[in-house]
C-alpha cells in the first residue's frame, strides 16, 4: 500500500531504497504532533532529512521510527506567545547547525463556523494568530537563514477555504486567504534569492468536524460555540467530499505530505507562488 491510510500512526517507508533528497538538509516544521505535520515529518525523515519539530502539544516519540530519533529534535511552545517562534528557529540552528533549507507552516486551528454578524474577538484573534500571524513569523525568522545560501523552500498548508466562501467560518476563511496572500509575496519578493514558496490547498481529510457537531461536542479548537446556524449552509458543500468517519477517507495526511515532498524537491524548482489544491476536485466547486 503506497499510502498510509491510518492517521496519527508510525509511518515504515515501504520501499528499501535511502533517497538521498534530504542528506545534509535541515527541515522546520510546526504543527508536527499530528494530522498532516505529523505525515510530513516523517515523511521528511524517511528522506533523509534532519528535522526540527515544533508543536503546543506533548510529541509521542513512538510515532517516529527509532532509527529517525537521532535526526529528529522536539520543541514544545505555543506559536502565537510572544517569542515563540523565534526560540523555535533558534533552537533549530542550535541543534543543527546555521542553516534552515526548508520550512513547512502546518499549525492551524478551525473556527467555529462562526458568522461576520457573530464571530467573536476570542475566536477571530486565536485563528488568526495561529493561522496567518504565526506561518507570517516563522517565515520572517528563516528567510535570513536561506538567503545567504541563496536556497530555501516554504510551504504553508493552507485550505480549500483559502480559495472558497463555502466551507468554513469567517475567521478561518479570512485566515487562510491571508495565506495564500503572504505565501504569493515571500514568493515574489525572494525569488531573486533562490527561496521558493508554495501552498498545498488540503480538502476535507474526514467529516469529524460534522460528527463531533451532531454528538453534541459544541467547543471549537479556537474556543466558542459552534454557530449551528451558520454550519448549516456550508454543511451541504462538506457533504460533497466529506464521507462517515467510519469509512476509510478520501484524502489521507500522507498523500499531502507527498504532495509537500514534491513541492520541496529540485522536480518542482520552478514553482513558485503557487497554491496547490489537493482535494479531488472539491476546490472547483
Amino acid at each position: 500500500m503506497l499510502y498510509n491510510t491510518t492517521p496519527d500512526s508510525l509511518f515504515v517507508p515501504q520501499s528499501s531504497v535511502v533517497d538521498p533528497l534530504g542528506y545534509g538538509k535541515v527541515a522546520l516544521v510546526t504543527g508536527c504532533g499530528s494530522g498532516i505535520g505529523l505525515a510530513v515529518t516523517q515523511l521528511l525523515l524517511a528522506h533523509q532529512f534532519q528535522v526540527c519539530g515544533l508543536d503546543v502539544v506533548e510529541f509521542d516519540y513512538n510515532l517516529v521510527r527509532e532509527a529517525d530519533h537521532g535526526r529528529f529534535h522536539f520543541h514544545r511552545g505555543d506559536l502565537v506567545a510572544p517569542g515563540v517562534c523565534e526560540e523555535g528557529v533558534r533552537i533549530c540552528v542550535a541543534t543543527y547547525g546555521p542553516r534552515i533549507d526548508v520550512l513547512v507552516n502546518v499549525a492551524g486551528v478551525m473556527d467555529n463556523f462562526s458568522s461576520a454578524d457573530g464571530v467573536s474577538d476570542q475566536v477571530w484573534d486565536r485563528v488568526m494568530a495561529v493561522n496567518l500571524t504565526a506561518p507570517v513569523k516563522m517565515m520572517r525568522s528563516v528567510i535570513p537563514f536561506m538567503r545567504p545560501k541563496r536556497s530555501g523552500v516554504i510551504i504553508n498548508v493552507a485550505s480549500t477555504a483559502a480559495i472558497s466562501g463555502a466551507v468554513a467560518g469567517i475567521a478561518y476563511t479570512s485566515s487562510k486567504h491571508g495565506l495564500i496572500g503572504a505565501t504569493k509575496n515571500v514568493a515574489w519578493r525572494f525569488r531573486n534569492d533562490g527561496i521558493r514558496c508554495n501552498a498545498v490547498l488540503p480538502g476535507a481529510i474526514d467529516s469529524s468536524i460534522g460528527k463531533m457537531i451532531h454528538e453534541g461536542k459544541r467547543s471549537s479548537e479556537a474556543g466558542g460555540a459552534y454557530d449551528e446556524e451558520a454550519y448549516a449552509e456550508v454543511q451541504p458543500v462538506h457533504a460533497l467530499q466529506t464521507r462517515p468517519s467510519t469509512a476509510t477517507p478520501s484524502i489521507t495526511p500522507l498523500e499531502v505530505a507527498k504532495s509537500i515532498l514534491f513541492l520541496i524537491s529540485d522536480q518542482a524548482r520552478t514553482i513558485n507562488g503557487v497554491s496547490l489544491p489537493v482535494d479531488e476536485a472539491w476546490g472547483v466547486i
